[in-house]
């Protein structure tokens, strides 16, 4: 036991213990919309565009969550502008754009070399670099988010199963699902010091797919993604410790194991639940105006 409790000792543990708790319970609230969208690549894709702004503004010397978040925020608006153009498709908007973004980041580091923030910890994560305005800044990020899920609910919920009748209805999709891309480049940008930019996208999908084969409601998957996040991030970093792995993928592994778990358990009936949340969700949805978030 008192080795269990030994690591709750040191500060920088307590630090990244909270950040990656709430790290996983952000990824697991944003994610559901991401996996229900189709649009699971994305998480992968903003991450590495953000790698991007953390290149960019380690070489620039400006403060790393400004250059970022700016670059990050630029991305997932240029995103969501092409894919509404329909013009191409919105993994082909996603490959492109992102990729091209994280290939800028690695040009800057070979041009000028690696300075600021470790460049191993942004791209696995690591708890020795949390400090406590990442704390801070996780909770307020998280806190943030949850507001604007519960204020767009209906919203949200309808452009995610039918933005066709949505917008037709009244609700200003665009503006949606911009608020959707501007939430997932806050969260990505919030828990890249943890989980780190090539295992981020892996938050995002998995409690939300564990979630998905556990119940056929919008509302109750909203809520297990959020705790199984949570309880993934809490677990992970605990072990990261013990085993002297990078925290990133420990959680990662934790969450891919409950997967396998639930997986295994449920079977073919967390298949049809993956087919009946849509026919349930959208019972639930009247086409009513909106002026939505």
């Amino acid at each position: 036991m008192d080795d269990l409790l030994r690591p709750f000792e040191f500060e920088f543990f307590r630090n990244g213990l909270i950040v990656a708790t709430f790290a996983g319970a952000l990824c697991g609230l944003v994610g559901v919309y991401v996996v229900l969208k189709g649009m699971s690549y994305i998480g992968h894709g903003l991450s590495h565009a953000i790698f991007g702004g953390f290149a960019a503004s380690a070489l620039l010397g400006v403060n790393f969550a400004l250059g970022a978040g700016v670059w990050g925020v630029a991305s997932a608006l240029m995103i969501n502008g092409v894919t509404r153009r329909r013009v191409i498709g919105a993994d082909a908007a996603i490959g492109v754009i992102t990729t091209a973004s994280f290939a800028l980041g690695l040009a800057l580091f070979a041009l000028f070399g690696r300075r600021g923030r470790s460049f191993d910890a942004a791209l696995f994560g690591s708890i020795l670099g949390v400090a406590q305005e990442d704390v801070w800044a996780i909770i307020a990020i998280t806190a943030l988010v949850t507001v604007v899920v519960f204020f767009g609910y209906r919203s949200l919920l309808f452009t995610t199963f039918d933005p066709e009748v949505a917008e037709a209805s009244g609700v200003r999709t665009a503006r949606v699902d911009a608020l959707l891309m501007l939430v997932l480049a806050m969260s990505i940008l919030a828990t890249m010091q943890v989980l780190g930019v090539t295992l981020i996208a892996a938050t995002l999908v998995i409690p939300a797919t564990v979630a998905r084969m556990l119940t056929n409601s919008f509302s109750r998957m909203l809520l297990l993604s959020t705790i199984i996040g949570a309880v993934t991030g809490f677990v992970g970093m605990n072990l990261s410790y013990h085993l002297d792995v990078q925290s990133g993928p420990t959680i990662v592994l934790v969450g891919a194991t409950l997967f396998a778990a639930v997986f295994a358990i449920t079977g073919t009936r967390g298949l049809r639940r993956t087919v009946g949340i849509h026919e349930h969700a959208a019972s639930g949805v009247a086409p009513t105006p909106a002026h939505g978030p």
